[in-house]
């Protein structure tokens, strides 16, 4: 099947994948620019998993400042090489980073750095609440999961809905600059601060 150069191109300005996946891709889906999109969506997807495992000791550290001075972020954001940290869509990814940490204003990165102490006292209380709205003994465990869930995805970077585009979490937003980019990234560390504020943040 012949595909048009100009099909090829935007599909490359739309996902900043090479010629020859964007190629293959309209191929598979026989020049369906919207069904191509969506496989190297998924081909990306994969491959940014199997990059996940890969050690990011790159990267940088980059300062935000909001609100005329009164708050600010720093945060260090990881990938595996200095060429990668270097481009336009890493610093791009950083940026809207630390825009969603002084929005925010998470905990943690990931649900797996949330203090222990603070896991406890919230199960504690969803716990106590279940037991006194009287429901069954076998649901109240999965009562407490489900708020669990919910509070962690209020709390840790990576759970949050993006900002910009609340259909997409964080996680997802950093999967694809990792299919994008080639590279493995990882959130690394940031702090917050706010005018009258305690500082928040992993340092």
């Amino acid at each position: 099947m012949s595909i048009d150069a100009k099909i090829v191109k935007e599909l490359r300005d739309k996902t900043g994948a090479g010629m020859m996946d964007c190629k293959r891709a309209l191929v598979d889906t026989n020049g369906d620019l919207v069904k191509a999109v969506e496989a190297l969506r998924k081909a990306g997807v994969t491959k940014a998993e199997k990059k996940g495992i890969r050690s990011a000791q790159d990267g940088l550290v980059y300062s935000y400042i909001h609100h005329g001075g009164r708050l600010g972020v720093l945060v260090e954001v990881n990938c595996e090489t200095d060429f990668v940290a270097k481009t336009d869509g890493f610093k791009e990814l950083v940026h809207n980073l630390a825009i969603q940490i002084a929005a925010t204003n998470p905990v943690s990165v990931s649900r797996e750095q949330v203090p222990e102490e603070l896991v406890k006292s919230e199960q504690d209380i969803y716990t106590e609440q279940a037991k006194n709205s009287k429901k069954p003994d076998k649901m109240i465990e999965k009562i407490v999961t489900g708020k669990m869930d919910k509070y962690f995805q209020e709390i840790c970077l990576l759970e949050q809905p993006f900002i910009k585009d609340p259909d997409k979490i964080v996680k997802d937003l950093i999967t694809e600059s990792i299919a994008t980019l080639g590279e493995n990234i990882s959130v690394g560390r940031y702090i917050r601060y706010a005018v009258g504020e305690s500082n928040n943040g992993q340092q």
